[in-house]
């Protein structure tokens, strides 16, 4: 299966922390309601993940942030669930297939995404 796209993002834990705190609604803005339930390490990889998609994605400008979510299977693997706009073009694309990984550590949270 060919590779459709690939996306990478990088977050500052501490800076992030400092941009939910100083805009609260910024946390219902991102993330839906059970992501946002987790701690800051999470969310700020969670963040990461959602930008990476978005770069697979070629970076279309109408994509709408519960429309990817992040969720942890019983297994510890994180996979995303699209729906919506998010769906609309990865289906565009050709997307049958997503993968992520994700990582927090050292006070930085990494996502990669690859979509084929």
């Amino acid at each position: 299966m060919p590779t459709v796209g690939i996306g990478v993002d990088v977050v500052d834990i501490a800076r992030f922390g400092e941009s939910l705190a100083r805009t609260p609604a910024l946390r219902e803005k991102l993330f839906t309601p059970a992501e946002g339930a987790l701690p800051l390490e999470s969310l700020a990889a969670r963040f990461a993940a959602k930008e990476a998609l978005a770069k697979a994605l070629g970076a279309p400008g109408n994509l709408a942030w519960h429309d990817a979510e992040v969720i942890t299977l019983p297994s510890g693997q994180p996979v995303l669930e699209l729906r919506g706009t998010v769906l609309a073009r990865a289906e565009e694309l050709g997307v049958a297939a997503s993968h992520l990984s994700l990582s927090h550590d050292g006070g930085v949270a990494i996502a990669f995404v690859t979509l084929s």
